[in-house]
């Protein structure tokens, strides 16, 4: 279970002690982004004039739009991630697709290459019988002619 954290933090120039589980630098950053606030809103001429409640009410409406505009921006930035993990996804299915179309197209050729080398060991066995029945059958026409002859 986590540990309780307290923490003093200064808002607005008064001290204030904040507790919770979160780490005492978080509570620092959360006084920090109120006092940030509190100087944005110390520069408007029309905020420092209204009563101490009206500043308080304003204040708190400010940060819950800027709470709600947090909101909706991780609402669009989880959609958008989950369109990429989408898109993610379906590029690894085609790299695959595409993989084992490749390795299909490599044994392919690798058949085509064999029956090539083959056929082409074919054409010079047979070239290689023709141009011996060709000598044969020269030598025998000789040979029929020098007996006739």
């Amino acid at each position: 279970m986590a540990v309780k954290t307290d923490a003093e933090v200064i808002i607005g120039g008064k001290v204030f002690t904040l507790s919770g589980y979160e780490s005492e630098e978080y509570l620092q950053r959360v006084a920090s982004y109120l006092n940030n606030k509190l100087a944005e809103y110390n520069k408007l001429e029309d905020f420092t004039r209204q009563p101490p409640a009206r500043q308080n009410i304003l204040m708190q409406l400010n940060i819950a739009d800027d709470y709600f505009k947090a909101r909706k921006q991780i609402a669009i930035q989880e959609e958008e991630l989950q369109v990429k993990e989408k898109e993610l996804y379906d590029l690894k299915h085609e790299l695959v697709a595409a993989q084992m179309k490749l390795e299909n197209a490599e044994k392919s050729l690798k058949s085509v290459q064999k029956e090539l080398d083959d056929s082409s060991r074919k054409i010079v066995r047979l070239e290689t019988e023709l141009a011996d029945k060709k000598e044969r059958n020269d030598r025998n026409e000789r040979t029929d002619r020098n007996k006739r002859e």
